[in-house]
């Protein structure tokens, strides 16, 4: 939100309080307050209806300090908040002198200028990272009446800003307006659905405003060499969260609002789906797993998407007595042939389902303020909204989905939860508009904690579309309603590499697009893209994904990148207990892993999936351009090697694109190759790509039974790699080198 006409002046009928100059400070053990009147204060008649805005300072944990702005005080306490794991146990140094007041927490200090103009610098080091100067913090009252708070935080010369969750547009955000709002919007225009109040920068920190409602960011543009962010209301509190690198920066912002669980192995492998308009019953489905199987193609899991319900009775949770009668065989059959079984919900409750009335006369249905049960048409005819505010709602809408899996259903696709009214009232009298991004995270949370409770923990997954900040905890998310081009496959990217710059640890997207039918060349390339992602899913609006669909080059694309992954399972499990222990996503921008190579600033065509593997998604009929950090890196699959730093150019059939071993990188590759969940330390090959001579690296390889992780030692020695195996169990296991050593 803009509030200025130019550097000068301010937009018509707003008016802005700032903070002049420092008047007094109060000082605890832990933190300090500022007293800051808004205008110049000479003699004590000037302190007379003078507003003064108080600013805390306190650090909920190691290297994050929190700072609240605030005007008056007096108003009620707001909810929903945010759920942080705030600590008080971490060392914390306050110095107040007579020109500044100091706060010191970890690595990362806030001081307070006492003299002069308003000013505030972060630092670390010594260094100053960022700034509140003059001009940043202001009180706001627009032509309205409407009061909202905002600050400014200086940007440095070649900084840049990413994040702010899943956004399709340009990945680095310098120059954007960006609302924190959910909205269902696709992926071609600037609304998202999964929306964080949170921003990574490349100078090694990163942003965190508490603040569950609507947060508009100016990320240099409104005031070019600052990023602006303001809420509604008296009061705006955020933390600035150290580094010095961006993945701490992940990991210290991922410790305070939640860390991704674990997912199953099983959801590893590869995802197939109805799609969502297409005619299905039992006889389609069972004709596309015998497709797959025919054709040698490994199935993880199928998918049924909405018409498994009846329509207009969104959702009762009741399978199309029509199109199903038997849906307890069939998920018995399905369960036969080694498929795990995934079902559409969403948080809607059409007139015409009996859910309605059944939630209608429990008061278990979002209310208008007159009591009467909130409804519109858009998606369902006369929906209502499920109130996860209420406890005993919670209970009733999480006992229809335990009985789906007591029938055999093992898990589900949490769809939609982003048009959320703000005219409505919730049972525990939350705020409205504050609820409209978090109303994603109960119902995620909710259905998330169902399946930990049927199907055990480590044992649950969704694939949800909608998240705000902390929705990171309930995995997996995919990234919504995009075309079926090239242009649409990119900016999935661009989606992707933003929801995982906000600490969202696991993503997936629909292969091939989901709006239109792909051609084969899209196909195809999608697959690729697909498969080396986390999760992998073939999905669509009104036409089948089935590879056959399209071509038979389609069919050996997908069985040869589907077998490409199940080898990488050693390597991607290894890769998923990072993003769950430590919050480091497995999709990670090219900035995370190389945050002192000025090129990968800007990459967004281009990802490293863990640590050691650099995958270029091939966007075009063959080319494809690419960028290599320094060193020789290595293709996994031919060998070949390219040195960087370096742009590089080549042309790739449907069955390769560029996967590049980091150089010196020791990746495990399992020995199965038609499904994801075995014991991926037995018969492991550990492949050393151009590794340096002497080099030894430790190799740790979760188990998928849950066990203690396979740890390995491997060495080179005059080019040829000697694996020991130093913890854990495997039945057999060798190391090679791929690329020769280096000396």
């Amino acid at each position: 939100m803009k509030f200025t006409d130019g550097y000068w002046q301010l937009r018509p009928g707003v008016s802005v309080l700032r903070p002049r100059s420092v008047d007094s400070v109060e000082s605890g053990d832990r933190g300090f307050t500022v007293f800051a009147p808004t205008g110049e204060i000479t003699g004590r008649g000037d302190t007379l209806n003078m507003p003064v805005v108080t600013v805390e300072f306190s650090s909920p944990a190691s290297g994050v300090i929190g700072v609240t702005i605030g005007h008056h005080s007096g108003g009620l306490p707001k909810e929903p908040r945010f759920a942080l794991a705030e600590t008080h146990d971490h060392p914390v140094k306050v110095e107040v002198t007579d020109t500044e007041a100091t706060l010191t927490s970890g690595g990362i200090s806030a001081r307070v200028s006492l003299g002069g103009a308003w000013h505030v610098d972060f630092l670390r080091g010594g260094d100053v990272i960022t700034s509140s100067t003059e001009r940043s913090v202001g009180i706001v009252t627009d032509g309205e009446g409407r009061r909202f708070v905002h600050e400014r935080l200086a940007l440095g010369v070649g900084e840049a800003v990413y994040g702010l969750g899943e956004r399709f547009g340009a990945f680095v955000k310098n120059g954007q307006t960006v609302d924190i709002w959910n909205a269902d919007g696709g992926t071609a225009s600037e609304q998202a659905y999964k929306n964080a109040p949170f921003y990574l920068s490349n100078a090694g920190y990163g942003v965190f405003v508490d603040h569950p409602g609507h947060v508009s960011f100016e990320v240099g543009s409104e005031v070019v060499s600052q990023t602006q962010f303001s809420v509604a209301g008296e009061s705006l509190t955020y933390f600035l969260i150290d580094g010095p690198d961006p993945k701490e920066v992940l990991r210290r912002y991922t410790a305070l609002t939640g860390r991704p669980a674990r997912v199953p192995a099983w959801s590893f492998g590869l995802w197939l789906s109805t799609s969502f308009t297409t005619s299905y019953d039992e006889a389609t489905v069972t004709s596309f797993i015998d497709g797959m199987t025919e054709r040698d193609l490994p199935l993880s899991v199928f998918h049924f998407d909405c018409f498994w319900m009846r329509q207009f009775h969104w959702v009762d949770l009741v399978w199309d007595p029509d199109t199903f009668p038997d849906p307890e065989g069939m998920l018995r059959r399905l369960h036969d042939r080694g498929l795990k079984v995934c079902v559409w919900i969403n948080p809607y409750i059409a007139q015409r389902s009996y859910l309605f009335e059944e939630g209608r006369a429990a008061g278990y249905l979002v209310t208008n303020p007159d009591g009467s049960v909130w409804q519109w048409d858009k998606w369902q005819a006369g929906m209502a909204l499920v109130d996860f505010t209420n406890p005993d709602a919670v209970a009733w809408f999480s006992g229809k989905l335990r009985a789906l899996l007591r029938m055999g259903v093992d898990c589900f696709k949490t769809d939609f939860g982003e048009r959320i009214p703000t005219d409505v009232v919730w049972h525990d009298g939350s705020d409205p508009e504050r609820m409209h991004n978090y109303y994603a995270l109960l119902y995620n949370r909710a259905v998330f904690e169902l399946l930990e409770q049927e199907r055990g923990i480590g044992e649950a997954v969704v694939f949800a579309r909608s998240a705000t900040a902390g929705g990171q905890q309930y995995p997996v998310h995919w990234g919504g309603d995009c075309e079926s081009t090239f242009g649409a496959m990119a900016e999935s990217l661009r989606g992707g590499l933003s929801l995982a710059a906000s600490g969202f640890g696991y993503w997936s997207h629909d292969i091939g697009g989901f709006e239109g039918t792909p051609d084969p060349a899209v196909f195809k390339r999608w697959i690729a893209f697909g498969l080396l992602s986390s999760h992998s899913r073939l999905h669509g609006s009104g036409s089948y994904r089935v590879p056959w669909a399209y071509d038979e080059e389609a069919v050996d694309v997908l069985r040869h990148f589907t077998r490409l992954k199940m080898s990488l399972m050693p390597y991607l499990a290894a890769a998923a207990e990072e993003a769950h222990r430590e919050g480091v996503p497995m999709m990670r921008p090219m900035v995370v892993e190389f945050p002192d190579d000025p090129t990968s600033a800007y990459l967004d065509r281009q990802y490293m999936l863990g640590p050691d593997l650099l995958v270029a998604p091939v966007m075009h009929e063959r080319e494809v351009t690419f960028y290599v950090p320094a060193g020789t890196w290595t293709h996994v699959v031919t060998g070949e090697q390219l040195t960087g730093p370096g742009w590089f150019t080549q042309d790739h059939g449907f069955d390769s694109l560029p996967v590049l071993a980091r150089p010196g990188a020791v990746i495990p590759f399992g020995a199965v190759h038609d499904r994801p969940d075995y014991e991926w330390a037995d018969g492991v090959q550990l492949k050393a790509f151009a590794p340096q001579e002497g080099q030894r690296t430790r190799v740790s390889i979760p188990s998928a039974a849950g066990g203690p992780d396979a740890e390995f030692d491997v060495t080179v020695t005059g080019g040829v790699a000697q694996a020991r195996l130093v913890a854990g169990a495997s039945a057999a296991y060798e190391a090679i080198v791929v690329g020769g050593g280096r000396r």
